[in-house]
C-alpha cells in the first residue's frame, strides 16, 4: 500500500508558511509516501512563482498541480519546462502553453502518474473538455496508479467525471473552491474521491482573501486589490491509500488542521 497526500491550495507566504511547519510531521506520523499540493495561489497576490515553487518543494512537496492562474504570473512560464522543477498545468490547455499536464512519479517500487486537468463550467479560460482529454491521455498511459487534481468550480462537474473515470484512475479530486467538502468516499469502481479538498491558508478569510477587500469587490462591482489574508491558519488535504498492485483506493481520510 501507499499514501498519497493531496494538499489544497495553498494561498500566499502564509499559507507556505504553515505547512512548512506542519507537512514534515504529517509525512512521518501517516505515513505518507507521496505528496502533491496545488501551488497556482502561492505566491502573494496570485499565481505561482519560481520562488515560491521552490520553497514548496523544500516543504517536502513531490509535485506542483496548479490550475486557472498558472499562467498569472509571466515569471512562472519557464516552471512548466524546468527539468528540475516538478511543476504541472492542466492537461486541456492548449498544446502550445507551456508544460504538460501530468507527471510521473517514480517511488522505484512503483510509478505514479498524476494528472492535471481543469473543468470547463464557470472557469475562464474556457479549456478543451475534461472528459475527452481525460480519454485521450489514458490511453497512452500505462502506470497502474492514476491520480487526478480536477480543479473546477462545479461539484457536478467533478462527480461526474469522478464517475465517468471510476475505475481507470486511483483517485480524484477536486481543487479551485478553496472549501474543504465532507464527501470523501471510494466510489464502486475503486476510485477514490472528494469534491474539493480546501485550501492552506488563513482561516478567517474569504476563501483566502482579505474579508474587507473581497466584501468592497462584492458590493461594489470595481477594481479591488484582493490581498491575502493573514492570521490563524488551516490545512486541508485528503490522503488515498492505494493498493499498488491493483491500482484501487482501499481508504480515505480526509485531513484538516487548524
Amino acid at each position: 500500500m501507499i499514501n498519497v497526500f493531496c494538499i489544497g491550495d495553498v494561498i500566499g507566504t502564509v499559507g507556505m508558511k504553515y505547512l512548512h511547519r506542519h507537512l514534515p510531521a504529517l509525512r512521518k506520523i501517516k505515513k505518507i509516501d507521496v505528496v502533491i499540493v496545488n501551488g497556482e495561489n502561492s505566491a502573494d497576490t496570485n499565481g505561482i512563482t519560481p520562488d515560491s515553487a521552490e520553497f514548496l518543494l523544500n516543504c517536502g512537496v513531490d509535485l506542483i498541480t496548479t490550475g486557472n492562474h498558472s499562467f498569472q504570473r509571466k515569471e512562472s512560464y519557464s516552471l512548466y519546462d524546468s527539468d528540475n522543477m516538478p511543476v504541472i498545468r492542466p492537461a486541456n490547455y492548449p498544446s502550445k502553453a507551456p508544460g504538460t499536464g501530468s507527471h510521473v512519479i517514480d517511488l522505484g517500487r512503483v510509478r505514479i502518474r498524476v494528472i492535471n486537468m481543469m473543468g470547463t463550467v464557470g472557469m475562464t479560460p474556457v479549456l478543451d473538455c475534461p472528459f475527452d482529454t481525460s480519454d485521450r491521455l489514458l490511453e497512452e498511459i500505462d502506470e497502474k496508479i492514476i491520480i487526478m487534481d480536477l480543479h473546477a468550480e462545479a461539484t457536478a462537474e467533478k462527480r461526474a467525471l469522478a464517475c465517468y473515470l471510476d475505475g481507470r484512475i486511483s483517485a480524484l479530486y477536486g481543487t479551485h473552491t478553496h472549501v474543504q467538502t465532507a464527501d470523501e468516499q471510494i466510489l464502486p469502481g475503486g476510485t477514490g474521491f472528494i469534491t474539493d479538498v480546501g485550501m492552506t491558508g488563513p482561516v478567517n478569510s474569504v476563501i483566502g482573501v482579505s474579508i474587507d477587500a473581497a466584501i468592497e469587490k462584492m458590493k461594489t462591482k470595481m477594481p479591488v486589490r484582493l490581498n491575502y489574508a493573514d492570521g490563524l491558519c488551516m490545512l486541508n488535504g485528503i490522503i488515498f491509500t492505494i493498493d499498488e498492485k491493483t491500482g484501487k483506493t482501499t481508504q480515505v481520510e480526509r485531513i484538516n488542521i487548524s
